[in-house]
């Protein structure tokens, strides 16, 4: 099974950080990064911000270990980190997430 983390972060320099560090341990096969304009709630007021999001892929079976690596580099008291299950995809590249991030089949 493989999955998608969405995750936002403050800067692109952190949003590089934390993925070179996420593929270089093998718990993301790709990272896609980029800039967005974000509105929330944060601390009974609303916010606005420029982010960077990532979308990163991987197997299901690294989530926990990816998410924990991901809370240890994060600067945010409370970072947006949220995953989903990849329930259908094209074959042969569900089949390279798995080749990198360490599954050889």
């Amino acid at each position: 099974m493989f999955s998608i983390i969405y995750m936002t972060t403050g800067s692109n320099g952190e949003a590089e950080k934390i993925s070179n560090t996420l593929l270089e341990r093998r718990l993301a096969a790709c990272a896609n990064i980029f800039p967005i304009d974000s509105r929330y709630w944060w601390k009974d007021k609303i916010e606005k911000d420029n982010e960077v999001a990532v979308i990163l892929k991987t197997r299901t079976e690294l989530l926990d270990r990816a998410i924990e690596t991901i809370k240890q580099l994060h600067s945010y008291e409370v970072p947006c980190i949220v995953s989903y299950e990849i329930k259908t995809g094209y074959q042969p590249y569900l089949d390279w997430i798995g080749v990198e991030t360490g599954r050889r089949e």
